[in-house]
């Protein structure tokens, strides 16, 4: 089982960020380079927003033919863990990008800490042994200015001094930070004196116990777009008010050219939270069974549900690069991966709520294979064989025994095609002593193999089915969004988000039965099980006994919204 190749993904369109590399570009702003980079955290795996980021970055560079480098901001070591980096980088390889150059904040640490004492003997930094509650009480708020510390006035060499042996381990954790010297009255809160480096005795996991100090986010990030010669610096909006001493910072220590920080929307779904923080407590609280669990938006849970690559980066340029925030519908995320695997995935035939159909007019003991179509959309896509015999499995929702006027599958003394086979009509119901559904009996029409009459009567429905004594044994994932309501994280009635997970977004089926050519599939196969939906063979699998993860169904509610919208 294996996917068709589709080839290369759609051309981005030019959206705000674009137009502007592009005008520096032809005003050969930056010597006419292109640099841009993609700076996360090693504090987590990464989500769907990332994958935004990531397309947008290594996108950009691409079709610039500039570079964009790996970096993984590093800078927080009680959070951080080797086994985040190596899921990052195996996450924007999987969306199909190549880093030009992989760095770490901390490759910068001594550079870094040569740029702050810079700025010490510049006048524009000072040691503050105010306690953090003392900080924020002197910070002031919107509507008031802040108060200068008492430590601000420091001399050159005192801070000096403090900076270096903060550097040598002689403080506790808190006891002194390095502050810019702005202005405490700035209506802007980030350029009222804010942290550059802080206290931190924790071992580092690329560095160990060389530093006891780190720089804070605000002030690694600029300095090391410059130390790489970065020309634009693409981050979300909520960085925006951070600009100002983004570019501080930058004029303070640097000479040579300077990047540009540039903000855009990021994303936001719908039926999901998009802060690491839930998401690592969802995974530390075990509501779901890790990072990669199926139901999780990061892209290692997207990739083990099924998603392709290639439908994540349509859903990214679909969606576009905008400057304001909003909320984008699951249903269009939903809507990428099944135009993708539409295109690409083998139809298959399962049943994932068994009830046994006995054909008792077929000869017992015989199995015939029968032709079954791949792809009835595509008249190209020819032909497999799937065994039939005497008896079969059918879904349980496709027979009723009192059945409303609209349903026009099985019922007693009504006839349906069988997908390819034949027509067969229900003859009686056995049951066992509960009045459980035991089999179905079942006469068959042996005139119309291939699943067409020739006498040209007609059926309203065609089933499928599997043989049962050639069938194999699956589980089935059925995943559903994780949370019940649009805005899991609104505030509701002293609610937290957790009170919003969806308790039915997993339903796992062990009695499903699939035609026989699965029984070579392997962890991360796709395919489509017909009527039902698109599928993805779990890495829990093992020899004899496969698990099927729901990728997604067959409805499409994002592509009939879609054609309403255009008045179709």
């Amino acid at each position: 089982m294996s996917d068709k190749d589709t080839g290369a993904a759609p051309p981005a369109p030019v959206d705000f960020i674009r137009s502007i590399v592009a005008e520096d570009l032809a005003a050969g702003t930056h010597h006419g380079r292109v640099a841009t980079r993609f700076p996360p955290e090693p504090n987590g795996y990464l989500h769907i927003g990332h994958a935004k980021s990531i397309c947008l970055n290594f996108g950009i560079a691409e079709e610039t033919g500039g570079t964009c480098n790996l970096r993984f901001d590093d800078t927080n070591p009680a959070k951080e863990d080797v086994e985040y980096v190596d899921a990052i980088k195996e996450d924007v390889e999987w969306l199909g990008f190549r880093w030009h150059a992989l760095f770490f904040a901390s490759d910068y640490f001594e550079r870094l800490y040569e740029f702050a004492v810079a700025l010490i003997k510049q006048g524009k930094a000072y040691v503050d042994s105010l306690n953090a509650d003392e900080i924020r009480a002197h910070r002031g708020t919107l509507t008031e200015p802040g108060r200068n510390s008492r430590y601000r006035d420091r001399s050159a060499d005192e801070n000096l001094d403090l900076f270096a042996r903060m550097r040598a381990s002689e403080f506790a954790d808190g006891t002194h930070v390095l502050r810019a010297k702005i202005d405490m009255a700035s209506p802007n809160l980030n350029m009222r004196d804010p942290t550059l480096y802080r206290i931190r005795h924790a071992t580092h996991h690329r560095t160990g116990d060389t530093w006891c100090i780190y720089p804070m986010y605000d002030f690694a990030h600029p300095l090391s777009d410059a130390l790489e010669q970065i020309t634009h610096s693409i981050c979300t909006l909520e960085f925006e008010d951070h600009r100002p001493l983004y570019d501080w910072l930058v004029a303070a220590v640097i000479d040579r050219d300077r990047p540009q920080q540039i903000e855009f929307a990021r994303l936001n779904l719908n039926y999901t939270v998009m802060s690491k923080r839930k998401l690592l407590q969802l995974v530390q609280q075990k509501q779901v069974t890790g990072w990669d669990d199926p139901r999780m938006p990061t892209i290692a849970g997207l990739r083990r549900r099924g998603y392709t690559p290639e439908a994540i980066r349509a859903f990214c340029a679909r969606i576009g690069v905008a400057k304001k925030e909003n909320v984008i519908d699951m249903a269009q995320l939903e809507h990428s991966v099944r135009e993708d695997l539409n295109r690409r995935a083998p139809r298959v035939m399962a049943v994932l709520r068994p009830v046994k159909v006995v054909i008792t007019n077929y000869p017992d003991g015989q199995v015939e294979e029968v032709d079954v179509i791949n792809n009835p959309e595509d008249p190209g896509a020819g032909t497999r064989r799937v065994p039939f015999s005497r008896e079969l499995y059918i879904e349980r929702d496709d027979f009723m025994e009192d059945p409303p006027k609209k349903f026009f599958r099985l019922a007693p003394g009504r006839e349906v095609r069988l997908r390819c086979a034949y027509f067969i009509t229900c003859t009686d119901v056995v049951k066992d002593d509960r009045g459980d559904i035991v089999e179905l009996r079942c006469t068959y029409d042996p005139a119309t193999r291939g699943g067409d009459s020739p006498d040209g009567r007609k059926v309203k429905a065609t089933l499928h089915w599997v043989s049962a004594p050639r069938a194999i044994p699956v589980e089935v994932r059925l995943y559903d969004r994780l949370f019940a309501v649009e805005d899991p994280e609104r505030p509701q009635g002293g609610k937290t988000f957790l009170d919003n997970l969806n308790p039915r977004s997993l339903e796992a089926l062990r009695e499903c039965r699939a035609e026989p050519s699965l029984a070579n599939a392997r962890p991360g196969d796709r395919c489509q099980f017909e009527r039902l939906g698109y599928f993805c063979v779990d890495p829990d699998s093992r020899a004899g006994a496969l698990v099927f993860n729901r990728t997604v169904s067959l409805r499409d509610t994002w592509a009939r919204i879609a054609q309403k919208q255009k008045g179709g």
